[in-house]
């Protein structure tokens, strides 16, 4: 008899990486996707959620999409079109989706379907986290019955945005640092482990060589990132590693550590502040993912890819 798959919701702001991240999860046996749920994040939540729905129809799939917060929590919107062009998904050409947003809201969705899961409830969190956010101070109840939240964002040292700060995490640091003090179990794939879960251009062409609309999709969001001073070696899959990890943990390493999000700090706004050796003795909160093994890496993407 094979393992029960996992339920988990991906809340994500398509975007590029969010694209292959939906791409791999949809066929990962490991994972049984309840719905998605979409925030203001790499481009408009308008955006983001015509964007998930214009994907999820590209895989095949008729999943729930219910859109969420179109800001952060108590900030402005910060969007990335020099990364991901003004649509999110740099002109690709998918056509327009049929089917429409579901009527719920993202945090609405969320309490619900932790509910129905009995306490089984994933989520892989791949964008800024306002949606869980807006969740948490919504249900007082709802930190108690989610399992586990993989999230993609901040970094031990360094950003991506600012010297200090990861996008996701930057866009609405009050959000993410209450995710980090709600005491649910969480595992942080930050840019420690994501510039090191990498494509070479030769290894996307494979992919797209694989023939499916699909394969040629992902190679259309990946191969942009290759050949960048931050990665040299090819194509970080940022997102794609947060969905890969929630699937089979087996291919990165991690450390027990705490961690929170700085606030406050004019130049060091959404920094994730991270203790793993100090006197401070602080309570570890959070499994902090520092390594991947790059090559089963990227023979565990073919092989989902494959599946299409």
């Amino acid at each position: 008899m094979s393992e029960k798959k996992i339920p988990v919701i991906i809340d994500c702001d398509p975007g590029c990486d969010d694209t292959a991240a939906l791409l791999l999860a949809f066929r990962c046996p490991e994972l049984d996707i309840r719905g998605i749920t979409t925030v203001s994040g790499n481009v408009s939540l308008e955006k983001t959620t015509y964007n998930a729905l214009r994907v999820t129809e590209a895989i095949g799939s008729d999943v729930r999409v219910c859109p969420g917060a179109d800001r952060p929590m108590f900030r402005e919107p910060v969007y990335a079109p020099h990364v991901h062009g003004e649509d999110g998904l740099l002109g690709i050409g998918l056509p327009a989706p049929q089917k429409k947003a579901s009527f719920y809201k993202a945090w609405d969705f969320i309490y619900e379907e932790a509910v129905a899961q009995k306490g089984e409830l994933q989520i892989i969190a791949v964008g800024p986290l306002t949606n869980l956010g807006i969740a948490l101070a919504a249900n007082q109840d709802l930190a108690g019955m989610i399992k586990r939240i993989v999230i993609m964002g901040g970094a031990a040292a360094g950003g991506n945005v600012t010297p200090c700060a990861e996008f996701n995490i930057y866009v609405d640091p009050e959000a993410a640092d209450l995710v980090m003090r709600s005491g649910i179990p969480l595992c942080v794939c930050g840019l420690d482990v994501t510039l090191k879960a990498y494509l070479t251009a030769e290894e996307i062409a494979g992919i797209k060589a694989l023939g499916t609309p699909q394969a040629e999709l992902f190679g259309a969001v990946t191969e942009q990132n290759c050949e960048k001073i931050f990665c040299p070696e090819g194509a970080p899959l940022h997102d794609p590693a947060a969905v890969l990890f929630a699937a089979d943990e087996s291919l990165f390493t991690s450390q027990r550590c705490w961690m929170r999000v700085e606030t406050t700090g004019s130049i060091t706004r959404g920094k994730t502040v991270t203790d793993c050796y100090s006197d401070a003795q602080k309570e570890a909160n959070v499994d902090l993912v520092l390594d991947v093994d790059r090559e089963r890496f990227a023979a565990k993407v073919r092989e989902i890819m494959e599946r299409y």
